[in-house]
């Protein structure tokens, strides 16, 4: 018989550990094992504050004791398996453990007596786990509508919608739940780094800095919070204030291991504006590579001679060539080959794309492959080439639909400037004329901005 079990043994934890995080919110898990409970609650904070416990063994060590303390704990399976997921960096496709996990999970809640809510956290993964994130962030968001304080089904919605460039669910998704938040309830600050994320990917920057202020007011260390604030001054151009702030709060955010690359590229993305570089690094996470692969590109495209660095890179993109898992992933890694000049790879990637479209099922991003993705990777391979005309025919009637590839407006920002770069570097007169509207364009979006000055006067000198 499985039991309710609620959190109440403090032997394992610190004493200022949210034990009670699930049950006292009426979040009761369904499992005989008081520890698989803690060790769950240990998995989600560390999760939230993108920060590996060392105390506790880190997210790796949580998810082998949770594993321990009772293997047939349906939430311990959804926590560990939905995690890998998110991390983009394998496929249920390719990767059969994973694979066998995600099975073994719904099979587990196909044979217990468990909760509506533990059954739909169950449908998520299984949905996200076949590449149908839409209907993934709809079961969460069903969660939500009578359990407003589950914490995982927020987090994991928030980074679906983040996946797929669902920029308003992604803001409305944290609004709905707000006022059923109270200060007492543990991590309720950090509900101010994900408002705030949302508010600035739908451009209400004045709102999404105070509400990230008021989360560090709170919680210094909230790395998520200092990159909201981040986000904002990239996209004022805000460059001094942006420097500034990174560097004052640098103690706070870099403990938080599993983000900290992250923002010292946003850190990084400053210097590129002002054409001044700064040690850079990467822990390796997938979030890590493909910012890497964005700043090389972004400095290539400046000018930036970065070759022998495409070659270290290509070594972490390579054996992700046919991973396919969502689409910001692919174009990254389309960028390692490109500049590490290794066309037999960029061509594999593309024609692996080319090939899942042709039966994607129910895989979103597969589905968006033929319209999106295949002609953005056709763009870079002609821009590589040198046809700029090319690439400007294929990027430009899809650019206002680029969002759905996922990531961040300042993410995305990248694909912005290639389209531009191609624009000045066109043959076409017609190419030209719209490459110097989309630099009054991008002017009036994001004034004072150094970097677009300078593309301002580059084409002034190549056209006059």
């Amino acid at each position: 018989m499985v039991f309710r079990v609620f959190l109440v043994s403090f032997s394992v934890f610190p004493a200022n550990f949210c034990v009670s995080l699930l049950s006292a919110e009426g979040l009761p898990l369904s499992t005989t094992s008081n520890e698989a409970c803690k060790l769950y609650d240990a998995i989600l904070t560390q999760y939230v504050k993108w920060r590996n416990d060392d105390t506790l063994g880190g997210l790796e060590g949580c998810m082998s004791a949770i594993q321990a303390a009772d293997p047939n704990f349906v939430m311990g399976n959804v926590i560990s398996t939905g995690l890998e997921l998110m991390t983009t960096t394998t496929s249920t496709r390719l990767n059969q453990r994973l694979a066998s996990a995600v099975r073994r999970t719904v099979e587990l809640a196909n044979t217990q007596d468990i909760s509506p809510r533990e059954k739909l956290h169950v449908r998520a993964i299984e949905c996200f786990s076949h590449g149908n994130f839409p209907k993934a962030s709809e079961a969460w968001e069903e969660i939500l509508l009578d359990h407003p304080t589950d914490l995982l089904a927020l987090k994991f919605a928030h980074d679906s919608y983040f996946y797929t460039g669902a920029q308003a669910e992604m803001r409305d998704s944290v609004v709905r739940v707000l006022p059923h938040w109270k200060p007492h309830i543990p991590l309720h600050s950090y509900l101010n780094g994900l408002h705030a994320f949302g508010l600035l990917e739908t451009r209400f920057y004045d709102q999404a800095e105070k509400v990230a202020m008021e989360g560090l007011a709170m919680t210094p260390d909230d790395a998520w919070a200092v990159h909201a604030v981040a986000h904002v001054c990239e996209m004022r151009a805000e460059v001094d204030k942006g420097l500034k702030f990174m560097e004052t709060r640098e103690k706070d955010w870099q403990v938080s291991d599993a983000l900290a690359s992250h923002n010292y590229w946003h850190w990084a993305l400053y210097y590129v504006e002002q054409v001044k570089l700064q040690r850079y690094s990467s822990s390796g996470s997938m979030l890590d590579t493909v910012d890497a692969c964005s700043l090389l590109y972004r400095l290539e495209m400046e000018g930036v001679c970065v070759k022998d660095r495409w070659q270290e890179l290509l070594q972490v993109t390579q054996p992700h060539t046919d991973d396919h898992v969502t689409l910001f992933n692919d174009l990254h890694f389309l960028m390692g080959s490109l500049g590490a000049n290794e066309s037999a790879t960029s061509q594999r990637l593309l024609e692996g794309l080319q090939e899942l479209t042709k039966e994607p099922g129910e895989n979103q991003q597969h589905q968006l492959a033929a319209t999106l993705g295949i002609p953005m990777c056709q763009a870079m391979i002609e821009y590589n080439q040198g046809n700029y005309n090319q690439t400007v025919n294929l990027l430009y009637p899809i650019r206002y639909k680029m969002v759905n590839i996922g990531g961040s407006d300042a993410q995305r920002d990248v694909f912005n400037q290639l389209l531009i770069h191609a624009a000045m570097k066109s043959e076409s007169k017609r190419h030209q004329k719209l490459g110097r509207c989309l630099l009054v364009e991008r002017d009036a979006m994001k004034p004072n901005s150094p970097l677009t000055r300078r593309l301002m006067e580059r084409n002034l000198a190549l056209h006059g």
